[in-house]
């Protein structure tokens, strides 16, 4: 097969080509961008290796163009990299690698370019296209990999256990790439990701979660999920979601599943939005759910406060699994927190006091609350699911009358502490945080407008009443 045509639209190869050429050098774009460039996928990196100095050919390459390009040297992995433009274009030598079982880092040799394809993960990024000028174009795939990408399959060019065993990071890159491309695994390849799961140990968490982030990011991602979890993958670093698996039963009463409700959850959500962390608030709604389940003789299954107990664990699993401690974090806490909340909302007898106080808790991520209160009706009774979006829309409807009065939604006090402390001649003390406090509340209960003329006068009187000042 020659990829001539679709190569002439990028000049980059044909200049890579021609410094290859100069030096002597056999040169190919190899990897992802070759599987991309099949599958007609956009792609913004390109990798050349050449039977050679990978560095040696960046620096020839960035000599080539008449203004500066530098040029970044990773002398340890014997890489090199320049940007050009909207590129990021990678040269490394070809090279053969072996593994030591406690680790994941290889000794690298140099090595052929079919060695080189050989010790890639997947026979879909194992292919090579020559930029020499006097084969230009022409694929070099070893491992069928193009048949395998007709086929939609992601299989591994050598023994799938050694491929696993040497780098376990692999076994998450495969469902990764299936969970992107909407591809099967191999059986074989599968098995053996079953066969060595307790490889992934020796896998720093960052990087785990990194594949587990760009699975979350995909179209759909229950379908990664549950390849994760057949593969008991997900075992080994997320144990609290697996733990959601299962229906237990006593008599006819039975609960749902709640790993196969939060996957639909997350799937429901992806279909309105591409925020990772709102991604995450759905994986993480119902987590709170396998502590906290219990069984009562009249209403059978009940998982009484599963949204705090969720939101306590939260900082814990962030934590464990090296996702960001800020205010990412605390986003997805607040979500898990009041994803039950809009539902108590629905009835028509709700005060605005419940309405002002959802709206002061979930500030400026309401819409998000609400994105995923409508992403958890995965009822397949469709008059079920018309209705609870009707109720959904009643509440938003309420919180858009509530807020266009009161503005309580990034509520600020209408009266600072400062401005306490000088009109009673306060110094900081506990009783300036009651005042602010007690305005607060009268305005989320109604007591008072959101103003400052209103909390003036509220505040005199609770300065009055303790004493701060004399009645009249």
């Amino acid at each position: 097969m020659n990829l001539k045509a679709e190569l002439d639209d990028v000049a980059i190869f044909k200049r890579v080509g021609a410094c290859a050429d100069k030096m002597g050098l056999e040169t190919y774009v190899v990897g992802g961008y070759v599987r991309d460039l099949i599958l007609k996928r956009p792609s913004k990196d390109i990798d050349f290796v050449c039977v050679g100095s990978g560095i040696n050919l960046a620096q020839k390459v960035a000599d080539s163009f008449e203004e500066h390009v530098p040029v970044s040297v990773f002398k340890n992995f014997g890489t090199a990299m320049i940007k050009l433009g909207e590129w990021e274009v990678e040269f490394v030598g070809a090279r053969k690698e072996s593994y030591r079982s406690e680790s994941r880092k290889p000794i690298v040799e140099d090595g052929t370019l079919k060695e080189d394809q050989e010790r890639r993960d997947f026979t879909i990024n194992a292919m090579a296209i020559s930029v020499n000028k006097e084969n230009f174009g022409e694929l070099v795939d070893p491992f069928d990999g193009l048949n395998d990408l007709k086929r939609k399959i992601i299989k591994t060019p050598a023994d799938p256990d050694l491929t696993f065993s040497d780098d376990p990071l692999r076994m998450m890159r495969a469902i990764r790439f299936a969970a992107q491309l909407n591809f099967d695994i191999d059986p074989d390849t599968f098995d053996s990701i079953i066969r060595n799961t307790d490889r992934l140990s020796i896998v720093s968490m960052e990087r785990v979660i990194d594949e587990l982030n760009k699975i979350m990011l995909t179209d759909k991602p229950s379908y990664g999920f549950k390849l994760l979890f057949v593969s008991k993958l997900l075992h080994q670093f997320f144990p609290e979601m697996v733990e959601l698996q299962g229906v237990d039963s006593v008599g006819d009463k039975s609960h749902k599943d709640n790993f196969y409700h939060t996957l639909q959850v997350l799937d429901n959500i992806c279909a309105t939005t591409d925020d990772l962390w709102l991604r995450w608030a759905a994986v993480m709604h119902d987590i709170g759910k396998p502590p906290t389940k219990r069984y009562n003789n009249k209403v059978g299954w009940t998982f009484h406060g599963h949204e705090d107990k969720g939101a306590r664990m939260t900082p814990a699993i962030f934590r464990r699994l090296k996702l960001p401690m800020d205010e990412r974090m605390k986003y997805v806490q607040k979500l898990v927190r009041l994803h039950l909340r809009p539902i108590a909302l629905v009835n028509d007898k709700v005060t605005d006091s419940a309405i002002r106080r959802l709206l002061f808790d979930a500030g400026d991520d309401v819409e998000d609350l609400m994105l995923l209160c409508r992403a958890d009706i995965t009822s397949k009774n469709n008059n079920k699911v018309k209705r609870f979006l009707g109720n959904f829309d009643k509440v938003e409807q309420k919180m858009k009358e509530v807020e266009e009065l009161d503005q309580v939604r990034n509520f600020q006090p209408p009266v600072s502490g400062e401005e306490i402390m000088e009109m009673f001649n306060l110094q900081p003390s506990k009783i300036v945080g009651v005042i602010k406090e007690e305005i607060k509340e009268a305005i989320l209960e109604g007591q008072i407008q959101n103003n400052k003329s209103e909390a003036i006068e509220f505040m005199y009187k609770l300065a009055a009443e303790k004493g701060l000042i004399k009645k009249e």
